[in-house]
């Protein structure tokens, strides 16, 4: 394998930071076109450190570009992770416009709330949820097999599939009554927190502009949802049932409890990263299986001696290391979360460039996934890069790959996101046959808070005698 490349930007800037790339109004432009073709290419022009001076002088911003893991490991573990907080514009808008919970606090707040929620998923209680999982995945596999009369949209599909895990693991019976406010409320937030979080200005949220009314009327029909079930539950005093809702609403540090705002918004952070995550992993692996049939009979084989004439397992999961493989590459070319983000609160210094206070930090998963000099032949699909025998002996960097971020902050649901991604391709490889409609594995991609093609994926299923 490659050694690691250490490279920054061509030439060196003033008191040694690299130097200022593009202009100060145009790469915004191209960030809202596309914000992973404008990354990608300004980290080919320009290298692993891209340092960005964007809006009018007074109120400007600097922002630094990283694609390098070395980057990675500075900014998100070790001694100096706390210099780098969630403070940046993005996560200031997610906090605003869907609640402080684990993914935005900090400080004490964080630390509080992790306290609560830990417990909720270690890997015990969520392999509890593995029949819940199958139960839905089965219910919308049943529903479009039905009906197969041409290629499906992969996307559409699994969109609606992690929709109904993820509300009916969080509300429980509760779930039917939710799913139509994330449908239609959650698109439009997303949009508004990516767009007020890349601008160049922010205006208020009283400043009554189109985008910020859309908004504020998506946020009140989610967080009114939300309420009213949390409400209805603490009032019922119910905190026997297994769903994530009452868990939370469970949850004891010695005599404190969360809020019901502090529920309201661990619910609304699980709903964002337990649904459109998922959604986008399995529609690029059903792609690239379609893709590459040979692995596909692979892991349909795999699948078969690990259930057997059975259901799908969280145990079962344990042997079935080539779907984990494909799951894995496919993360891989394709992260999730293809931007991480903070804000530098403390001077401190990156790839041994000095980094000021005030400064955003964007880390780019998407980049470091595909960089030459961490992995041989990137944009080659090849799950064998994560067989069990290859990852033992694997001297990739530590950040080489993370989709689920990494340090104190890492993704706390990972290990759901994982099953319930493993329990749904065997579910629907176990009977089918996906062949891709595309001619190629690399699809047209952009980012809002997380990765989506801008395409339909389009694949032809066919049930297996």
């Amino acid at each position: 394998m490659a050694g690691l490349a250490r490279t920054s930007s061509p030439d060196p800037g003033p008191v040694g930071l690299p130097q200022v790339v593009g202009g100060r109004f145009r790469p915004v432009v191209a960030m809202r076109r596309n914000m992973v073709g404008y990354a990608e290419g300004m980290w080919r022009a320009h290298g692993d450190v891209v340092r960005q001076v964007l809006g009018p002088p007074g109120l400007d911003r600097e922002i630094w570009m990283l694609h390098h893991p070395e980057a990675a490991s500075r900014v998100l573990s070790g001694s100096s992770w706390r210099a780098f907080a969630k403070q940046d514009p993005v996560y200031e808008e997610v906090g605003r416009w869907l609640g402080h919970g684990l993914l935005t606090a900090e400080g004490e707040a964080w630390t509080r709330q992790k306290r609560f929620v830990q417990p909720v998923f270690t890997r015990a209680a969520v392999d509890g949820y593995g029949d819940l999982v199958v139960d839905e995945v089965e219910h919308v596999v049943a529903d479009h097999t039905r009906a197969l009369d041409g290629p499906v949209d992969l996307g559409r599909w699994m969109q609606e599939l992690a929709l109904r895990v993820v509300v009916r693991a969080l509300f429980g019976e509760s779930a039917d009554a939710v799913v139509p406010h994330v449908r239609r409320s959650f698109p439009v937030v997303s949009d508004t927190v990516v767009r007020r979080g890349v601008g160049v200005v922010r205006l208020p949220t009283a400043v009554p502009t189109p985008r910020i009314l859309r908004g504020r009327a998506a946020r009140a029909d989610l967080f009114g949802a939300c309420d009213g079930i949390v409400a209805a539950r603490r009032a019922a005093g119910d905190t026997g049932g297994t769903d994530l809702l009452t868990r939370l609403l469970a949850a004891r540090d010695g005599d404190e409890h969360l809020t019901d705002d502090e529920v309201r918004d661990q619910v609304l952070v699980f709903l964002l990263a337990g649904h459109e995550t998922t959604s986008t992993a399995l529609t690029f692996a059903l792609h690239l299986l379609g893709r590459h049939p040979d692995v596909q009979d692979a892991v349909r084989e795999e699948v078969r001696e690990a259930v057997g004439d059975g259901r799908p397992s969280a145990a079962a999961t344990a042997s079935m290391p080539l779907t984990t493989a494909v799951l894995k590459e496919t993360m891989r070319l394709y992260p999730s979360a293809p931007f991480v983000s903070r804000l530098a609160v403390a001077d401190d210094e990156v790839m041994g460039l000095p980094v000021r206070a005030g400064t955003t930090v964007v880390l780019a998963p998407w980049t470091i996934h595909r960089h030459p000099g961490v992995w041989d032949d990137p944009l080659r699909f090849d799950p064998a890069r994560f067989a069990p025998e290859v990852e033992a002996v694997a001297r990739r960097h530590r950040y080489a790959w993370m989709p689920f971020g990494g340090g104190p902050r890492a993704c706390i649901g990972q290990h759901f996101s994982v099953m319930e991604a493993l329990l749904a391709l065997a579910v629907v490889l176990r009977d089918h046959r996906v062949t891709a409609v595309a001619a190629t594995d690399h699809l047209p991609v952009d980012a809002l808070i997380t990765l989506f093609p801008t395409e339909p994926v389009l694949a032809r299923v066919e049930r297996l005698p």
